[in-house]
């Protein structure tokens, strides 16, 4: 019997995007391998800038349908301006560029070890350093018998912006919200506030009521951040269970970002920056371990705060998050140039 052959694409016009899917605890992540042009810019804020500006079609081909779909999420890797940093990356999604994301990190960092990014790994845990847009994010990859395996990474500062803000939230009436930042920036509010639970209540109903409250805050609150104005933004909101004082049991949130996108996964700089919310109000103290379940999966990821720091005049911490992430996929993808839906679209 004839070995199988790979599936070969017929002749077409155009360019091959080759992508590798991952996913973090139900989150998917698109890493782009090859096809892309490089961004310019002499920092990565700068080719963030650059990319939004001037390269947006390479997110909506890889992001939208029929190549992708409303809630897909990607990484575009760019060589990182730090000295230390093995890699850097932009983030994209939906509605455009973020500035961090945990599920990513800790995809990438076994993604970074099996494909060759970091020369001399050591075993049984390897750092791999990731400059995102916020910073130069540590991520520790564990690995064994060749195989790469769990991750855990070091955030940037994160810090409680503001506690007990009240918003006006059309529909809602005064809605009381805590925001804070793991990299980008969060509204939290428990869920109970709106009469529902992140677990049990349908996504649509969740999403309905997080949409709402990040356009009020986007609205009435002024966020500020103290290395740059391209972080000073509302990344999205986090529903909570209300669970924050510590417990060895899981508390659950779910975490609606950018256009409505539902992340799958606990949120890993939504999970940063919640712990840096509950360390400001004392209700964990530095080591304590906590578990973050995702209201839409059940996937977990753990996080700490492993050390006081600052950022400007925000008292700050370095919260450690941990996750799994797991490969799914390579594909190659084409652009043919008479498709007239070639530069992707989305349904809403």
């Amino acid at each position: 019997m004839a070995a199988p052959r790979l599936p070969q694409l017929p002749p077409h016009d155009g360019p091959v995007l080759s992508v590798v899917d991952m996913h973090t605890g139900g989150e998917p992540l698109r890493i782009v391998l090859s096809g892309a042009p490089a961004p310019e810019g002499r920092t990565i804020l700068e080719k963030r800038r650059w990319v939004r500006d001037n390269m947006d079609w390479l997110r909506r081909v890889l992001m939208f349908e029929p190549r992708g779909h409303r809630d897909m999420y990607g990484a575009l890797l760019v060589p990182g301006d730090e000295e230390e940093a093995h890699l850097g990356v932009l983030f994209m999604h939906n509605g455009g560029y973020s500035t961090m994301c945990g599920h990513a990190v800790i995809a990438l960092g076994r993604f970074a070890l099996d494909y060759g990014l970091v020369k001399d790994p050591q075993g049984p845990e390897t750092a791999v350093n990731i400059q995102c847009p916020c910073g130069l994010v540590r991520a520790f990859v564990n690995s064994s018998g060749g195989r790469t395996g769990s991750v855990r990474f070091h955030s940037v500062p994160a810090f409680a912006f503001a506690t007990d803000v009240t918003v006006d939230v059309p529909g809602y009436g005064k809605v009381v919200v805590d925001i804070a930042y793991g990299g980008a920036f969060y509204a939290f509010v428990s869920a109970e506030t709106f009469g529902l639970d992140v677990c049990s209540s349908r996504t649509r109903d969740l999403v309905e009521v997080s949409a709402a409250v990040t356009e009020s805050v986007k609205a009435q609150v002024k966020l500020n951040h103290p290395d740059s104005d391209d972080l000073a933004f509302l990344y999205g909101t986090i529903l909570t269970d209300g669970k924050d004082s510590y417990s060895d049991d899981p508390t659950a949130n779910i975490c609606v970002f950018a256009e409505s996108q539902v992340d799958r996964s606990p949120t890993g700089s939504g999970v940063t920056a919640r712990v840096a919310l509950q360390y400001h109000k004392g209700l964990i103290q530095l080591g304590q371990i906590r578990t973050f379940k995702s209201g839409a999966t059940d996937s977990l990821f753990t996080g700490k705060a492993v050390k006081e720091t600052a950022c400007g005049n925000f008292k700050a911490v370095v919260v450690e998050v941990s996750g799994q992430a797991y490969y799914t996929g390579a594909s190659s993808f084409v652009i043919e140039n008479e498709d007239s839906l070639k530069d992707g679209f989305l349904l809403k």
